[in-house]
């Protein structure tokens, strides 16, 4: 696959196995491809988690990423193991130089590598002047300081990379705070051109997470910045790569496969249990495998309106509810036979192609 220019922004996620554990590593790759995923990390901390990575490529569908820090050894081992690309950390890297042996091996096979910053490892741990003046950066406007000490970081090892011949490169620059995402991407954008890997880390549970996401990367692709994008919860990370597929289809960035299923909020004119029939619809839905919209509407003030631009809607009310295919009324049936009603206009909606 490809990760930048015309190609569409891509998806990925990471595994929460530990890798050597190969058969629960298998399965959630499996699992993460399902849900949408085009590529996927692993962590390799020791050896025996690239080694594990023999195993794991040839029996899964998506390029894996092998996850390096501090030991450059792991991104030699992962390379040989057939790894479609290496993510490195420069905050975890005490010596430069050291990145010198990867790029060579990667040139020589041709796997690309993402340069990836956070927040957390910016400021430099192990060069003293450096240390200082990150650290004075940071005394003044923080947000500020801290984008430009991670894209500083990312210039130093974009200039290695370059002197070396090598700009098979992605870029990344994560925060937890949303508006240094933006800024730094911005800033990214404006500095370099190279794909770049959007994602803000440490979001927290999805209940928050989400929302902390998409408030950054929303605002990044609808501006045309970003190639290649990760959502990352503390939760099973399919949670992640349906969200991440979502708001690309919500942007006009990814062809929608599935249903969509839009419902109006609930108020005081509400004469049913709309929450729960929103909920059954949702479920029954997922059988369906065709990007139809789909409205639930709970009074026909603006239902009508409001699902204007539906395949199928159904306006409930008290004991009866219409059924429109397209904005024209096809059925009126009781309010017990509703859901089965509209599952039939959906499925034979969906039989025409």
């Amino acid at each position: 696959m490809t990760i930048g220019g015309d190609a569409p922004v891509s998806v990925q996620s990471m595994t929460s196995t530990h890798t050597c554990d190969v058969d629960a590593t298998i399965q959630q790759i499996h699992n993460l491809a399902r849900a949408g995923a085009d590529l996927v990390r692993v962590a390799v901390p020791g050896r025996a988690d690239t080694e594990a990575l023999r195993r794991i490529i040839p029996a899964v569908p998506v390029p894996i990423i092998a996850d390096v820090h501090f030991e450059i050894q792991r991104a030699l081992e992962a390379v040989e193991a057939g790894a479609a690309k290496i993510r490195l950390n420069p905050g975890t890297l005490s010596d430069q130089s050291k990145a010198l042996t990867v790029i060579a091996a990667c040139k020589e096979r041709g796997v690309p590598i993402r340069i990836g910053v956070n927040e957390g490892s910016a400021v430099d741990r192990y060069d003293a002047a450096k240390r200082s003046q990150h650290e004075q950066l940071l005394a003044g406007d923080r947000r500020t300081g801290l984008v430009r000490i991670m894209v500083d970081r990312l210039a130093e090892y974009v200039r290695l990379f370059e002197k070396q011949g090598f700009s098979d490169l992605v870029l990344a620059a994560k925060s937890p705070d949303p508006l240094i995402v933006i800024d730094a991407y911005h800033t990214l954008s404006q500095t370099f051109d190279y794909p770049l890997h959007l994602g803000v880390t440490h979001a927290g549970p999805p209940s928050t997470g989400r929302i902390r996401s998409i408030a950054a990367l929303s605002a990044l692709l609808a501006d045309g910045i970003g190639d290649t994008v990760r959502i990352s919860y503390a939760a099973d990370p399919v949670l992640e790569v349906e969200d991440a597929v979502e708001l690309l289809q919500c942007l006009g960035l990814r062809a929608r496969r599935k249903p969509e299923l839009i419902a109006c909020p609930t108020c005081g004119r509400i004469e049913v249990d709309l929450l729960s029939i929103v909920e059954q619809v949702r479920e029954r839905l997922e059988e369906i495998d065709a990007p139809i919209k789909v409205a639930v509407m709970g009074c026909v003030v603006n239902g009508p309106g409001e699902a204007e631009g539906a395949n199928v809607a159904l306006f409930a009310g008290k004991g009866k509810a219409v059924i429109c295919v397209d904005g024209k009324q096809v059925r009126t049936v009781d309010e017990a036979e509703m859901l089965d009603a509209l599952m039939d206009e959906v499925r034979r909606y969906a039989s025409r192609g």
